[in-house]
């Protein structure tokens, strides 16, 4: 898992309320075992026509948010069933944060654990970067982990919550196993002393 320090990106607005992770990634495609490729299958249902051919009208495929690395969601992301594809998913796009009003806790925990930074913002703050956004979708979010910030791109920053064993796995780059085999010369100096 790479290290999450700061991201200075674009965003990509999809302002649509209790997204559910089944369709972040249908239920077709948990079949799959390993993330490479999911993210072609982000939002397939609303992605793609019938024959396979994209949806020019979605906003993943529009060229105006190509390469945007924050994701402007709606509130209640995330909800539904469990399933680690729906990070998955949303990282094999490429994106590195979701911006929301509230998450899905099973969603929000299955992000953090595999290298997705879900970010609550205030409804007021939410509405007003949805409004810059429409205006302007070069605008450019920076976000600063360890300060727990979000500079809205016109200086304006707010801090968003996150609990502290996250943030610590996040900044390492390692995931809980990983964090632990961080402790791995001293459980064995531990044993070692029997």
């Amino acid at each position: 898992m790479a290290k999450f320090t700061t991201l200075a990106a674009r965003v990509m607005p999809l302002p649509v309320n209790d997204i559910d992770t089944d369709q972040i990634i249908p239920a077709r495609f948990l079949k799959a075992t390993d993330k490479i490729g999911m993210g072609n299958n982000l939002f397939a249902d609303w992605r793609y026509n019938e024959d396979d051919s994209p949806k020019k009208e979605f906003v993943l495929n529009q060229d105006t948010f190509k390469g945007a690395e924050i994701l402007l969601a709606g509130e209640n992301f995330g909800c539904g069933s469990s399933r680690e594809h729906a990070p998955w998913a949303l990282t094999g796009f490429g994106f590195r944060a979701v911006i929301s009003t509230s998450f899905a806790d099973i969603f929000r925990n299955n992000s953090l654990k595999n290298g997705l930074l879900p970010i609550i913002l205030p409804v007021d703050v939410h509405a007003a970067l949805m409004d810059k956004i429409a205006k302007d979708p070069a605008v450019i979010v920076k976000v600063d982990l360890a300060s727990q910030s979000v500079d809205l791109g016109d200086g304006k920053i707010v801090n968003f919550p996150i609990d502290p064993f996250s943030k610590t796995c996040l900044l390492n780059g390692v995931d809980e196993l990983g964090y632990i085999q961080s402790f791995e010369s001293d459980i064995a100096a531990f044993e070692a002393r029997g």
